[in-house]
C-alpha cells in the first residue's frame, strides 16, 4: 500500500483550525525566538532549585548545547524527539521554539510528530500537536510551509526492504499478522519514504525515541539503519551525551551496551 498516512491531515486540521481572522500574515523571515524565555525558564528553576538551574545553565545551556560533535539543529531534533516519546510537554513550546532557531524547518518538526505518532504512540504525537500549533501561531507559520497529506513517496530500497519484511514475516506472522502487516504497508513503504524528513533525521528521531523511552530491543537495527543512511558513529555517541540530560542516566546506560555492540560489530 503506497498511499500516504492519513494521521498528518488530522495533524494539520489541529494546527491551523485558528479562525482566519486572527492568524497573522506569513512572516517573510521567521522570527526568532524571544530571548527572555530562556531567562524566564531559568528564574523559574532557581526559585524551586537553585542547584538545579545552575546545572541548567552551566551545564545544560552554557555547555551540553554548544559541544562540537553534534549540530545544535541535530541537538534540537535530539531533544524534541526525547520530550515527544517521553510525553513532556512542559517545556515543549520552548524547544520548538530553539528548533526552528536552530535551522529545523517547520516541515521537519511537521514530519517528527506525524512519524512518532507510530514509535512513541498517537497520544504522545496529539499532545505535541498542541505545542507545535502555539509555536506555529505566534510565528506565523502557514499551512503552505508543511508537507502535505498525500506527498511523492522517496524509492524504496526493494532489496533491503525484502530482507527485513522476510524476516518479520517469518518471525512473527503467525503471531500478530495485522501488526505484521501494518509495518509493512504503512510504516516502511509510506511513513519511512515521506520526503520533509531526510532518512538519516528520520533515523536520528527514531533512535532518539527508542532509547529516550526505554526500548532498547529495537535500538540494534533502528542505529544499524541510522548509520547506513549517514548518522556517524562521533554524532551517535554525542547522542548518547544529549539524551543522558533529557531522557536521564539510567535509559542511556541501559542503551550503551546494545550501541557499543553495534559500533563493535560495524568495524569488523
Amino acid at each position: 500500500m503506497r498511499h500516504t498516512v492519513k494521521f498528518f491531515f488530522a495533524v494539520a486540521v489541529l494546527l491551523f483550525s485558528i479562525p482566519a481572522s486572527s492568524q497573522p500574515e506569513k512572516k517573510a523571515v521567521m522570527q526568532k525566538s524571544d530571548p527572555t524565555q530562556a531567562a524566564s525558564m531559568l528564574a523559574d528553576i532557581h526559585a524551586v532549585s537553585p542547584a538545579l538551574e545552575r546545572y541548567t545553565r552551566d551545564r545544560v545551556l552554557g555547555d551540553l548545547w554548544k559541544r562540537p560533535d553534534l549540530s545544535p539543529r541535530d541537538r534540537s531534533i535530539v531533544t524534541l524527539s526525547a520530550l515527544i516519546a517521553r510525553n513532556q510537554t512542559v517545556q515543549m513550546g520552548y524547544y520548538i521554539n530553539l528548533a526552528l532557531d536552530n535551522g529545523v524547518k517547520p516541515s521537519e518538526i511537521s514530519e517528527i510528530i506525524t512519524h512518532l505518532a507510530f514509535y512513541s504512540g498517537w497520544e504522545n504525537a496529539m499532545s505535541a500537536v498542541v505545542n507545535a500549533k502555539n509555536v506555529f501561531h505566534q510565528r506565523g507559520i502557514s499551512p503552505d510551509q508543511l508537507p502535505p497529506a498525500p506527498a511523492e513517496l522517496l524509492p524504496l530500497n526493494e532489496a533491503d526492504e525484502k530482507r527485513r519484511a522476510t524476516s518479520v514475516e517469518q518471525n512473527f506472522g503467525a503471531v500478530a499478522p495485522g501488526v505484521v502487516q501494518y509495518t509493512t504497508d504503512v510504516l516502511f513503504h509510506d511513513l519511512w519514504l515521506r520526503p520533509d524528513l531526510a532518512p538519516r533525521d528520520r533515523s536520528l528521531v527514531t533512535v532518539s525515541a527508542l532509547i529516550a523511552s526505554g526500548q532498547v530491543a529495537q535500538v540494534t537495527y533502528h542505529l544499524n539503519r541510522a548509520m547506513d543512511n549517514g548518522l556517524t558513529q562521533r554524532e551517535a555517541s554525542e547522542m548518547l551525551t544529549q539524551l543522558a540530560f533529557y531522557a536521564g542516566w539510567p535509559n542511556v546506560f541501559s542503551a550503551l551496551p546494545v550501541v557499543k555492540d553495534v559500533f563493535e560489530k560495524r568495524v569488523r
